[in-house]
């Protein structure tokens, strides 16, 4: 069985188009999963919401998922608030639907960033301002009991990991289909940045057994270019100097 990931789409419709062509290419997946964040950003929400929606997907809510499907207009980030006015009320609705975690099959447990909380880093912890990888038992404790999982699904960070913990328990965030970098300016404010502008995901391959699967981290090119120029039409220069480059720069600049 074959399970492809994705995660942080933000509203990247060319960067998902890649990754989904990727796939094909590859042989496709027996199964999708899609880790949610998919239309915050300030570039194709709504299509990206079409295509996402064409997808027989097993999806689960993001935080920015949650916050376009229930935040007051006027109290939105300038990312939300741009997908918000994209989308249709249904659109918004579907949002709101999806699940907080997931079974995406047997023993493999799907969520955004952690089991119980969509805003928590599960993988990563915030060192001189920039996410970086925890040990081993921080990720267990931020886990929690998640009996009967071999695989742990995560998203959020937009930063590609495999982890295996002491329980044999095999953590993968996917990294981020559309978003390479971003800063949070809320406390402690940090940057997250994969380093290239490249599309991500990642691909499960299990055998016949119940061993653990063999996983494979796909960094896709797309054409980028032409997404940070809709980040700059948008009056996103934060997200197109990300999108072009993988980093934020310096000073930090904000692409939430």
């Amino acid at each position: 069985m074959r399970i492809a990931v994705i995660a942080d789409v933000h509203g990247n419709l060319l960067a998902l188009d890649a990754v989904l062509r990727d796939l094909q290419k590859r042989g496709g997946a027996d199964l999708l999963v899609n880790l949610g964040d998919c239309v915050s950003g300030p570039l194709w929400p709504a299509e990206t919401m079409t295509r996402i929606s064409s997808l027989a997907a097993i999806t689960v809510r993001g935080n920015h998922d949650r916050i376009v499907a229930f935040g007051e207009p006027d109290a939105l980030g300038a990312s939300d608030r741009f997908a918000y006015d994209a989308l249709s009320a249904d659109q918004r609705a579907w949002l709101g639907t999806l699940p907080q975690t997931a079974s995406a099959c047997p023993g493999v447990l799907a969520f955004h960033a952690t089991p119980t909380h969509d805003e928590t880093y599960l993988i990563e912890e915030i060192r001189d301002s920039r996410l970086m990888r925890s040990g081993a038992a921080s990720i267990a404790a931020r886990l929690g009991d998640v009996g009967g999982t071999r695989v742990a699904l995560c998203g959020h960070s937009h930063q590609s990991h495999v982890v295996r913990l002491a329980s044999g328990i095999v953590v993968l965030n996917p990294g981020s289909v559309g978003c390479p970098a971003y800063h949070d300016p809320s406390a402690p404010e940090h940057v997250s940045e994969a380093g290239s502008p490249h599309a991500r995901y990642a691909l499960l391959d299990f055998d016949d057994t119940d061993s653990l699967p063999t996983a494979t981290l796909v960094v896709v090119p797309y054409d980028s270019e032409t997404a940070a120029r809709r980040a700059e039409a948008s009056g996103r220069a934060d997200w197109a100097e990300a999108l072009r480059t993988g980093f934020m720069g310096a000073p930090a600049r904000s692409a939430g």
